[in-house]
């Protein structure tokens, strides 16, 4: 007797304390509202008890299970293929206690980085912000707001939740995300999902691994000086926590709007944002595309023309790192004394074509910006070709402003410039031997020539060394 009930309570005491073991969770990207990559294998994680059997099933094929086995450490992944895009689908997570999240749509998923104006919320001042802010009901849109904060090491999960596209919603999130979201969804007619993580007055450091910056002499020493304990400036801490929490989450790529906060340092920011690029794709399991803004036109009144340079850094990796692309944006500015131009529709449609040219491959041309291409002299006059302008050029002026001229003694003056089908003919009646010639290659000037599609010619200098960097 005495034995059954020594028994009786062993049996009650392991219950008991199986059932205080850690059950199956989940990181907070995976919650109910999530969107999840469609026609994919998606990686799904998380945490339980040491050996334990997970068993992972999406609703959209009942049928198909993925399975893994908790680790030691406690950690499980596996991945689960996706259908077509549709909805609304549950997920369920089956193992030491279920967890089944609801309302979960496949479609496209973005990331959207960077710091003030990918963070600028329409309640921050946009154009026709009462407008836009009440027509923001798109049901198939849905937000994954990260927290601003940082952290030394790398960290597994974040406070956020996934949010239905609401007017409440969408005026507290990025301006830039919402109509990158709502004219892809527009034209896809699928689930778009945004993964906001931005800070603004953020250097590119931050966003990129610790090690990757400090083991590469040109980027550590391009480090600021000074650290504040209310402000991430050292190299990773935003990657600990604003990015690598959501990794490997399934992307189908990447909108980056960033660059003003590194012009005190700009000859190794196209060689940072490389890195970064690169670290990003590798810690997210897929080479997915990367489309960046260029900053915009700002009266820095700077005197190493640095917002010039991280222009130009800006367009060597658009034209080098494979699966990118810039979008510009000089005349999307109303105050050069704004340094958050509130037209923020033009940046979002304009990225929102980029992707549907290049990663969708919706539209044929006229999606990116003319970028120089070369230059050849004529007697005095320099002929400037370009990329992207196949149709021809305009101007929306009787003048073209922005153009400079130099010979050999490098003094650069006033030019004149005529569109000549796609190219541009530059001449000063004070250089007779044309050797160079910039196009708005300073902080503030805004140029008004345009390719026939009405993007603007990306600001250039054609004495830029590209092989150089």
């Amino acid at each position: 007797m005495k034995l059954t009930r020594m028994m009786g309570m062993a049996a009650a005491l392991s219950l008991l304390m199986a059932g205080m073991q850690a059950q199956i969770s989940l990181p907070s990207v995976f919650a109910d509202h999530m969107v999840l990559q469609q026609k994919s294998e998606v990686p799904v994680w998380g945490w339980g008890d040491a050996s334990a059997t997970v068993k992972v099933v999406g609703s959209w094929a009942p049928k198909d299970t993925a399975t893994a086995t908790v680790r030691s450490d406690g950690s499980w992944d596996t991945t689960l293929k996706t259908a077509a895009a549709g909805g609304p689908y549950t997920l369920s997570v089956l193992g030491n206690g279920n967890c089944e999240l609801k309302d979960v749509m496949l479609g496209e998923v973005w990331l959207c980085s960077g710091q003030s104006n990918m963070e600028w919320t329409p309640m921050a001042n946009i154009d026709n912000r009462d407008e836009e802010i009440a027509a923001a009901d798109y049901p198939n849109i849905r937000f994954f707001h990260i927290p601003k904060r940082g952290a030394a090491t790398p960290q597994n999960n974040c406070e956020a939740s996934w949010a239905t596209c609401t007017p409440d919603v969408m005026k507290n999130t990025s301006a830039v995300a919402y109509f990158f979201g709502r004219d892809l969804q527009k034209d896809l007619n699928v689930p778009i999902g945004l993964i906001v993580s931005a800070w603004g007055g953020t250097p590119a450091e931050v966003w990129t691994p610790e090690e990757l910056v400090m083991d590469n002499p040109r980027l550590r020493d391009a480090m600021p000086d000074k650290t504040y304990p209310w402000w991430p400036v050292e190299p990773g801490v935003l990657y600990n926590q604003m990015i690598n929490p959501v990794t490997p989450y399934a992307l189908a790529g990447a909108i980056w709007y960033q660059g003003e906060s590194n012009r005190d340092h700009p000859d190794s920011y196209g060689i940072l944002m490389k890195t970064m690029i690169e670290s990003w794709r590798k810690s997210f399991k897929k080479d997915f595309p990367f489309y960046l803004v260029q900053i915009a036109p700002f009266t820095y009144n700077a005197g190493d023309n640095g917002a010039a340079l991280v222009r130009e850094h800006q367009e060597w990796v658009a034209r080098t790192v494979p699966g990118c692309g810039m979008v510009a944006i000089s005349d999307c500015v109303a105050d050069l004394k704004n340094i958050h131009p509130t037209d923020k529709q033009s940046v979002g449609l304009r990225l929102a074509n980029l992707a549907l040219g290049k990663t969708y491959g919706r539209l044929e041309s006229g999606f990116e910006s003319p970028v120089f291409e070369g230059m050849t002299v004529n007697k005095n006059k320099a002929v400037i070709s370009f990329l992207h302008a196949d149709n021809g050029l305009m101007c929306k002026e009787k003048q073209i402003v922005g153009f400079r001229i130099a010979g050999e003694d490098g003094v650069f003056e006033p030019a004149k410039a005529q569109i000549k089908e796609n190219t541009v003919v530059v001449s000063s009646p004070k250089v007779k031997n044309p050797v160079m010639v910039q196009y708005c290659f300073d902080d503030a000037t805004v140029g008004n020539l345009f390719n026939k599609e009405g993007l603007p010619v990306a600001p250039f200098r054609t004495d830029r060394n590209w092989d150089n960097e």
